[in-house]
């Protein structure tokens, strides 16, 4: 039995770390150069978080090499405009959640092939630490200790 194409428009997937989570969609550029996705024109290549380009959210070069990695990796860098909706947590854990989707939805691209290169690089692994809830006892931090009082 032969495969069925589906008519995909984009590849979808959800990204966490801390209490971030992104919400990526890689958008297939046909003959059209760019698509519009809420007012906001993208082109291949570029990536767009909340309706702004990325490089005005995460200037620097570590944050720039930490979101294209999944992209070097499998030799993707131009082939897709990407637009990301990102809430909660503070901007390593959004710069984590953002590569964390971008691998999982380029795995949903070609499972086969890009599936163990990104899985070997430990990107598509959900980092599941958080923030340790503050104990009972501890005069309000996690793990610190009331001083025991003097003889």
């Amino acid at each position: 039995m032969a495969k069925k194409t589906k008519n995909i428009q984009y590849y979808e997937a959800i990204g966490r770390r801390k209490s971030a989570v992104a919400r990526v969609r890689l958008y297939i550029l046909g003959k059209e150069k760019e698509i519009d996705v809420e007012g906001a024109k993208i082109k291949a290549g570029e990536i767009f978080i909340n309706n702004k380009p990325i490089k005005e959210i995460f200037a620097d070069k570590v944050a720039e090499k930490t979101y294209n990695l999944p992209f070097e990796l499998t030799n993707t860098k131009d082939r897709f405009a990407v637009s990301i909706k990102v809430s909660g947590g503070g901007k390593t854990g959004q710069l984590e959640a953002i590569a964390h989707g971008i691998a999982r939805a380029l795995v949903l691209v070609n499972q086969d092939e890009f599936k163990p290169i990104l899985r070997k690089n430990g990107l598509l692994t959900r980092d599941s630490r958080v923030r340790q809830r503050r104990q009972v006892g501890t005069g309000g931090k996690a793990r610190r200790k009331k001083q025991s009082p003097k003889r």
